[in-house]
């Protein structure tokens, strides 16, 4: 009876006071559930499920997991599958990103708390995988990721329609009546084909791409859609995987060095991805005690063309991505920028995988070549300035080209409620001159949510405005377009330059010089500053614990004492 391991279902026993005891009542319980002795004695592979009803993101993750059960037990394994929270972009007030912290620590204390060998993540939706990769990173076991796969694309009077760059489109046009109600009605019932992820390159995809590049995901993981074969496939593949590396003890932070951070950054710029990625990074980077910056961000993104041709930097959807070669492909595209003596969860190198990979090949246009880009360097970029002496975000690649050096006076909102309220009012005399702010938005603010890609005033948008500088310390989501400059640091809420910011006051846009400052002198900003009174925090739960101890957007916003 006794044994001298401590893997499998003897890993972090329940503390009686005997050792031996706890193996002994698990194995009865177990009994109860049907398990003999040769099922106990097999590694245990946890599954993290974030399968939920509120996340259609997720519908087919009951099946996929079915899929990675199959190939645990294939592997030789034993699969034990258990929920946690589970974070739906579209069904959270006010933002998934308040809780990613708390579904990262809900998921690491589970790994730990619970016997397993390994642990297969069950994600997809925006901010799950990020979450699940800090919690691998920080637990430390062996890991696998799955991500639930991009939705089909829809159609709707013949055109090919995908969410959420769609739907932000044509809700545009709705606003500036160009459609009708019974017209948005339409979009609305074709958008969303199936479940699934988002089929354009928002959050969703770009983290499903920067998984696969680090190295944590099993070749070609990346972009089979929801409820595909494919899909399926590869969930079988990740449940044998699982069990290879419990039993050669490959560890997230082996895969997790700067290397392979700065390979993910080339990625991210090669797809034109979501700017959340660069928070998510950061966070994960810190997490596995590993170098990152802002800077390392906007340094790659100088080196880096941009070679995808999906929304909304370009046209396309992840299933021609995914036609098209995916990840992988793309990766031998990246070939000369990458360092290739990375290790990937096979344990080899990233160089010796890609001899097995073919370079895009000639029938298809998604992913392009270094010889051939979409488009150019700097698709991301950093701004700092007097607005955000540590740093901000703008995607060039979504942005209007014409707006990129821009000038013009301030219409500032408190927050995104006060923009809700009061951004159509024709009596504010806004002009497609006028620079946006949003405040308050920050981790600390509001959660961090996804509003700073004011609309359009609807009046401006009726005369034909579709783009507008604006600048804020929110995020926007991965799908969006537009003149937006985001993750402004530090936030208003703990007295940022954000929070000095006057209705008239004239800022300026310098994206080729990488600058965003308020044209205020600085007298008059410290006469501002002495005045600035902090935001009392919530009183009581995750959101005072959140709000007390959350990092700025430029380390991650991640929890510090994580």
């Amino acid at each position: 009876m006794t044994r001298s391991t401590d893997t499998g279902i003897n890993r972090n026993l329940t503390s009686y006071g005997d050792p031996e005891f706890s193996k002994y009542i698990r194995r009865a319980f177990l009994a109860a559930a049907g398990y003999d002795g040769e099922d106990v004695d097999r590694p245990i592979i946890g599954i993290a499920s974030t399968a939920s009803d509120y996340n259609p993101c997720h519908g087919h993750m009951p099946d996929l997991i079915e899929a990675v059960k199959r190939g645990v037990f294939e592997g030789g394994g034993l699969p034990f599958v258990f929920p946690t929270l589970s974070l739906n972009e579209i069904f959270f007030s006010p933002t998934t990103m308040l809780f990613r912290n708390l579904l990262s620590m809900e998921t690491e204390e589970l790994i730990t708390a619970q016997p397993m060998d390994a642990v297969v993540l069950m994600g997809g939706c925006d901010k799950t995988v990020p979450a699940q990769l800090m919690a691998a990173a920080s637990a430390n076991i062996p890991a696998v990721q799955v991500v639930s796969g991009a939705m089909r694309t829809g159609s709707w009077q013949g055109e090919r329609l995908g969410a959420c760059t769609d739907c932000r489109r044509y809700w545009a046009q709705f606003r500036a009546g160009e459609l009708s109600d019974e017209q948005i009605e339409g979009v609305t019932q074709s958008l969303c084909s199936t479940p699934g992820t988002c089929m354009v390159m928002g959050t969703a995809s770009t983290m499903a791409s920067v998984v696969e590049t680090l190295g944590l995901m099993v070749s070609g993981g990346a972009t089979p859609l929801s409820g595909t074969g494919d899909r399926l496939r590869v969930g079988v593949r990740s449940g044998r995987m699982a069990v290879a590396i419990a039993r050669a003890e490959h560890r997230p932070v082996q895969l997790l060095t700067r290397a392979s951070f700065l390979n993910a950054l080339t990625v991210l710029h090669a797809l034109g991805g979501s700017t959340n990625a660069i928070v998510h990074l950061l966070a994960i980077a810190r997490r596995a005690g590993t170098r990152l910056t802002l800077e390392d961000m906007h340094d790659v993104s100088q080196q880096v063309p941009l070679l995808v041709d999906c929304k909304p930097a370009g046209v396309g959807y992840m299933e021609d991505f995914h036609e098209a070669g995916g990840v992988p492909a793309l990766l031998k595209a990246l070939e000369p920028l990458l360092d290739c003596s990375v290790p990937t969860i096979t344990g080899q190198s990233l160089g010796d995988y890609l001899k097995t990979v073919e370079p895009p090949q000639s029938w298809q246009s998604t992913i392009r070549t270094l010889d051939d880009p979409l488009g150019e360097t700097g698709a991301l970029i950093v701004v700092r300035g007097n607005l955000a002496p540590d740093g901000a975000v703008l995607k060039v690649a979504a942005a209007s080209p014409e707006l990129l050096a821009h000038r013009g006076p301030a219409v500032v909102f408190d927050s995104a409620g006060d923009a809700s309220a009061r951004i159509d009012d024709p009596s504010l005399n806004i002009t497609p001159d006028h620079v946006m702010i949003l405040r308050n938005a920050g981790p600390v603010g509001d959660g961090f949510p996804e509003a700073g890609s004011l609309p359009i005033p609807k009046y401006l948008a009726q005369k034909g405005v579709k783009d507008m500088v604006r600048i804020s310390d929110a995020r926007m989501s991965g799908t969006s377009y537009g003149t937006v400059v985001l993750h402004c640091s530090p936030e208003a809420a703990t007295g940022g330059p954000l929070a000095f910011v006057r209705d008239g006051d004239m800022v300026e846009l310098n994206a080729g010089e990488r600058r965003i400052d308020l044209l205020v002198d600085a007298a008059e900003l410290a006469r501002r500053r002495e005045a600035f009174v902090p935001a009392p925090i919530p009183e009581r739960g995750w959101r005072h614990l959140y709000a007390k101890c959350v990092l700025p957007a430029h380390l991650g916003a991640d929890l510090d004492f994580l």
